[in-house]
C-alpha cells in the first residue's frame, strides 16, 4: 500500500464546510469479499449505486494507494467507461441504478499508518475512521453515504480462527485446504468509517446481556489466550454500560451480538464500529498488579463511550466530519456522567475539568484554536482534538443545564428518534432540544461557531444598608485565528452567596445566564458581607476573574457546599500564591498551608477529595495564568511551596500516609480515594526532605499489592536523587519487560520526571531497545509524556524542542497521523520569552520544510507558524 504524501513546496487543499453538497451517488447495498492474507489480501467488492438527484456527474470511488485489477459495471468489464483521477477512480454511467464491481490487492503486513486494513501482532484487522475505508476498496467515502454491508472473509484458519465484522454472524465454514470462512451481515444502514473486520487467534471472555425488552445479547471481548484474565473489569464495564444507556436514556442495544477486540498498535483510544468494537489493548486489560485505579476508570469509561456511540455516533451519525463534535461531543458527555454515576461525582468532575484546563484551554489559546464545529481543515485526523471531544461536551452539558434534565432527555429522545438512521448536523441536534424544550437557543449556538475560552470577570459590592449585593459580570472572548472579533456568548453560571461571619448561604444557588458583553445581577435580603462562590459544578466552560481575596478563597475551600467549588477556591489560593512567587520572587505561603491544613484535618471529607484538593496545581497551568511563561521560575516557586507544606504539616501527612498505608487492595470509590491521598502524602513528605522518606518511599514501591500504589511510589522516586531511585527503575522494568502496557508505563514516569537530567534521560530513552516508532502507545508514553513536561521540555538550550521535532519527522515516514499530534507543544512558542520562541520557531520551520512531510504535519505545523 502505498503513502500518498505531499511535498511543503504544494500545500494540500483546504476543504471547506460552507462547500458542502449531497453525495451524488448513493450506495445502498455493499458486498465484501475478503480473502485475507498479511501479504496479500484480495478484496472483491460489489456495489448497488443509485444516482442521488438530477445530474450528469460520474460516480466517484475514493482510493488511497489502490490500484483496480477489475473493474465491472453491470457484470461488464468496460475499459473505456472508467478512469483514474489521482488516486480516485472515476465511472461515467448512463442511468440512475447499478451494480459496481471492483477487484484490488492490498499489503496489510505494509501498512504503518494503522489506518484501513494492516497487521497487528498476528492479526489482521481495520481502523477506517475517519477515511481509512479508500485504503481497502474503492468507495465513496464519506459519511453521509449509508450502507447495509454483507461481508464474507476466508482465511488460513490455523492462522486466523477467528473471523469477526459487523451485524451478527450468519453463515461460515471449513473449506478443502486448511481455509474456512465466515459471513457477517450487518442490516443497519452505516457509513464506512464504522466497517470493521478483524481476522485473528485469539480467545474471548463470554457473557451475556438481557435488554429490558428481553432480547439476549451475546457479548464477547476477543484478546490474546495470555490477556484473558484482564478482561473481567472491562465486561463488567460494558455490561454497566448497557443498563444505564437503558435506564438513563431509554436506548437498547439493537444485534444479536456485541463484539470487542483488543490491538496492540492502535493509532486511537478504541473505535465503536457497529457491533465490533476495536481497542487499544491499554483500555481492555486491567488487573490489580499491571494497572492503576485510573487505568481501571480509564477502561470502564472508554468501554462506555464506545458502547454509547451505537446511538449517537452509530444510529445517528455525522453528515460530514465539520460535524465531528456532534457524535463525539455528545458522547464524551455521556461516557463522563455515565462514570460520575459509578464513584465519585465531585472527583469526577475536577478530573475532567483538570484535563479540559490542561489540554483544550490551551489549544483554545493557541494557533490551532477552532470551534467545535470547525469551518475548513486540510486534513480531518487534525481535528481529532480536546476542542472536540473535551469542550464538545462542555457544551451540551451546559444545555442539559440551561434546559434542565427533563427537558435535555425530551431533546435527546427527539433527536434519536427523528434522525435514526440518519446522517445529520450538530444543527439539527440543537433544534431537537429547542422544538423538545420551547427554548430559544438562538444565540447558544455561538458555542458551535466562535472559538476561544471566554474570560469572564465578576465583581461583588455589598450594600449593607439596603440589605443588597450587586454582582456585575463582563465577559470577553479572545480573538483567535480567522475570528478576530466575537459576539457574547450565553454563559450559564452557577452562583452563590455566603455570609462572612454566619457561613449561611443566602437564597441558595442562583443560576445566572450572562448574555451580554456586560451585565448586573441585585441579591436581596445580604444582611452581612458576602462572599462570591461563582461558576459552581464548571456550569461553563470559561475562565472566571474574580475579585475574592486570599481570605475569601480560604473561606470556600473550607465553608462551600458545592465540592467543585471547594476545590476551585483551594486551587485559585494556589495559584495567586504561585504567579505572585513568579511575579515578586517571594510569597506568603501562610494562608495556602492554613487552608490546606484545614482540608486535611476536615472528617466530613472524603479521601479521595481530599486528595484533589490539596495537590498544587501542575506546572503548565500556573504557566497559563501567565502573560510569559518563565519554567524554570515557576519550577522553583511551586517547589518552594511543595516543600513548605511538607515542613509545615509533616506530622498531618505523616498522620494521613498511615492512615492509607493499612489500605487493602480493592477496587471501589473508598479504596482508590484512599491509594490516592497516600500518593499525595507520600510526595509531600518527599518535598519535606524527611529523612526517612526515601525509605518510606522505596518501601512501598517493593511491598505493593498493586499497581496504583507502585506506581505512585515509583513516581516520587523517579523525580528524586536519592540512591534508591536507579533500583527501583531496573525492578520496576525487569518485572514488567515483557508487558508492554506497563513499560509504557516505566517509560512515562521517567520522561516526565523533574530532575535536572531529565533531557538527556529521554534522549537516551528514545535509543532503548524496548523504544519504537511503529507502535503509537510507545510513541506517547516517552514524546508525549516528555512534551509536557514543562520544566524538561523548555530546556533553555532547545534541545527538547529539537528532540521533540526530530520524533515528529521519524513517525511521519510511518504514521503521519501519530506524527501529527506530536507538534501542537510547538506551537506555544508565542508563550515564552524570545529565546525560546526563536528556538521553538526554528523547528516548526524546519518541520515544513522537510520534502515529502505528510498533509497532516504539514497543516499542524504550518498552522502553528502563524
Amino acid at each position: 500500500m502505498l503513502d500518498v504524501q505531499t511535498s511543503a513546496a504544494a500545500p494540500p487543499p483546504v476543504i471547506r464546510r460552507e462547500d458542502y453538497r449531497p453525495p451524488d451517488w448513493l450506495v445502498p447495498d455493499v458486498e465484501l469479499d475478503f480473502i485475507l492474507d498479511p501479504t496479500k489480501t484480495l478484496v472483491r467488492s460489489r456495489l448497488s449505486v443509485t444516482r442521488n438527484g438530477g445530474h450528469n456527474h460520474p460516480l466517484k470511488l475514493d482510493g488511497d494507494g489502490l490500484t483496480p485489477i477489475a473493474v465491472r459495471i453491470d457484470g461488464e468489464a468496460q475499459a473505456d467507461a472508467w478512469r483514474m483521477d489521482g488516486s480516485a477512480l472515476l465511472i461515467d454511467l448512463p442511468g440512475d441504478e447499478h451494480v459496481i464491481e471492483t477487484e484490488v490487492e492490498i499489503a496489510p503486513e505494509k501498512n504503518s499508518q494503522l489506518m484501513g486494513l494492516y497487521a497487528s501482532g498476528g492479526m489482521l484487522c481495520s481502523q477506517c475512521e475517519p477515511e481509512g475505508f479508500r485504503r481497502i476498496t474503492f468507495f465513496p467515502d464519506r459519511p453521509d453515504v449509508l450502507s447495509r454491508y454483507l461481508v464474507r472473509m476466508e482465511a488460513d484458519k490455523a492462522r486466523f480462527p477467528v473471523l469477526l465484522s459487523n451485524g451478527d454472524h450468519v453463515d461460515g465454514g471449513d473449506l478443502s485446504d486448511g481455509r474456512h470462512w465466515a459471513q457477517w451481515r450487518d442490516p443497519f444502514f452505516k457509513p464506512t468509517y464504522l466497517f470493521a473486520l478483524v481476522a485473528a487467534n485469539l480467545v474471548a471472555n463470554r457473557d451475556s446481556f438481557a435488554t429490558r425488552s428481553g432480547k439476549e445479547v451475546e457479548l464477547a471481548i476477543w484478546v490474546t489466550p495470555d490477556d484473558l484474565p484482564r478482561t473481567e473489569h472491562a465486561m463488567a464495564a460494558l455490561k454497566a454500560s448497557m443498563a444505564w444507556d437503558e435506564k438513563v436514556y431509554g436506548r437498547e442495544y439493537d444485534l444479536g451480538e456485541f463484539n470487542i477486540v483488543a490491538v496492540a498498535d492502535f493509532n486511537f483510544g478504541a473505535m465503536e464500529n457497529k457491533s465490533l468494537n476495536i481497542f487499544n489493548s491499554r483500555y481492555v486489560l486491567a488487573d490489580p498488579d499491571t494497572a492503576t485505579d485510573m487505568d481501571y476508570d480509564g477502561v470502564a469509561g472508554v468501554v462506555a463511550h464506545e458502547y454509547f456511540h451505537n446511538w449517537s455516533g452509530n444510529r445517528v451519525t455525522c453528515r460530514d466530519w465539520f460535524q465531528l463534535s456532534l457524535k463525539e461531543g455528545f458522547t464524551v458527555f455521556r461516557d463522563q456522567s455515565f462514570s460520575a454515576d459509578q464513584g465519585s461525582a465531585a472527583v469526577k468532575r475536577i478530573e475532567d475539568v483538570r484535563g479540559l484546563r490542561a489540554s483544550q484551554f490551551p489549544e483554545d489559546a493557541g494557533p490551532l484554536a477552532h470551534p467545535i464545529r470547525p469551518e475548513s481543515y486540510m486534513e480531518i485526523s487534525n481535528f481529532y482534538t480536546a476542542t472536540v471531544y473535551s469542550k464538545g461536551a462542555e457544551v451540551v452539558r451546559m444545555l442539559q443545564t440551561i434546559l434542565g434534565p427533563e427537558n435535555f432527555r425530551k431533546g435527546s429522545d427527539l433527536y434519536f428518534d427523528r434522525h435514526d438512521g440518519q446522517a445529520v448536523t450538530c444543527e439539527d441536534f440543537v433544534v431537537a432540544m429547542e422544538d423538545a424544550s420551547g427554548v430559544d437557543l438562538t444565540q447558544f449556538r455561538l458555542w458551535y461557531s466562535q472559538a476561544g475560552t471566554p474570560k469572564v470577570k465578576a465583581s461583588l459590592v455589598h450594600e449593607p444598608a439596603g440589605g443588597q449585593a450587586r454582582l456585575t459580570l463582563e465577559q470577553d472572548v479572545p480573538s483567535t485565528p480567522g475570528q478576530p472579533a466575537k459576539k457574547p456568548m450565553p454563559i450559564p453560571l452557577r452562583v452563590a452567596l455566603y455570609g462572612e461571619v454566619t457561613g449561611q448561604i443566602f437564597g441558595g444557588e442562583r443560576l445566572v445566564m450572562l448574555e451580554d458583553a456586560h451585565q448586573e445581577i441585585l441579591f436581596e435580603g445580604i444582611g452581612e458581607r458576602p462572599v462570591l462562590s461563582i461558576n459552581r459544578g464548571f456550569s461553563a466552560p470559561v475562565t472566571v476573574l474574580a475579585d475574592r481575596s486570599p481570605a475569601d478563597l480560604a473561606f470556600l475551600s473550607a465553608q462551600d457546599d458545592d465540592p467543585f467549588a471547594r476545590y476551585e477556591a483551594m486551587q485559585q489560593l494556589m495559584v495567586d500564591t504561585l504567579v505572585g512567587a513568579v511575579a515578586r520572587g517571594e510569597a506568603d505561603h501562610g494562608p495556602v498551608i492554613e487552608a490546606v491544613q484545614e482540608t486535611l484535618l476536615n472528617p466530613a471529607l472524603d479521601a479521595a477529595f481530599i486528595a484533589e484538593a490539596v495537590l498544587l496545581p501542575s506546572e503548565s497551568f500556573i504557566g497559563d495564568q501567565m502573560p510569559v511563561v518563565d519554567p524554570m521560575a515557576i519550577h522553583l516557586a511551586r517547589e518552594a511551596l511543595r516543600r513548605d507544606l511538607g515542613l509545615e504539616l509533616e506530622d498531618e501527612w505523616r498522620a494521613s500516609y498511615a492512615k492509607t498505608h493499612a489500605n487493602r487492595y480493592e477496587y471501589n470509590p473508598a479504596a482508590k480515594g484512599l491509594r490516592r491521598l497516600k500518593t499525595v502524602s507520600l510526595g509531600y513528605l518527599a518535598a519535606s526532605e524527611a529523612e526517612d522518606a526515601p525509605v518510606i518511599a522505596f518501601r512501598q514501591f517493593r511491598d505493593a499489592d498493586n499497581m496504583t500504589d507502585r506506581q505512585g511510589a515509583l513516581g516520587t522516586l523517579a523525580n528524586s536523587l536519592w540512591a534508591e531511585r536507579d533500583e527501583a527503575l531496573k525492578m520496576f522494568y525487569d518485572r514488567y519487560r515483557d508487558n508492554g502496557l506497563v513499560i509504557d508505563k516505566w517509560f512515562t514516569t521517567q520522561a516526565l520526571s523533574s530532575r535536572d537530567d531529565t533531557p538527556e534521560a529521554v534522549e537516551a530513552l528514545a535509543r532503548h531497545p524496548d523504544f519504537t516508532l511503529a507502535n503509537p502507545n510507545r510513541i506517547r508514553s516517552l514524546v508525549s509524556a516528555f512534551s509536557v513536561n514543562q520544566k524538561g521540555f523548555n530546556h533553555a538550550s532547545g534541545r527538547g524542542y529539537r528532540f521533540l521535532a526530530d520524533m515528529v519527522l521519524a513517525v511521519d515516514k510511518l504514521n503521519p497521523q501519530t506524527a501529527a499530534k506530536l507538534v501542537p507543544p510547538l506551537g506555544r512558542w508565542r508563550r515564552f520569552d524570545e529565546a525560546r520562541a526563536a528556538l521553538m520557531r526554528a523547528e516548526l520551520e524546519r518541520i515544513v520544510a522537510t520534502p515529502g512531510l505528510s498533509k497532516d504535519v504539514f497543516e499542524q505545523a504550518s498552522k502553528s507558524l502563524n
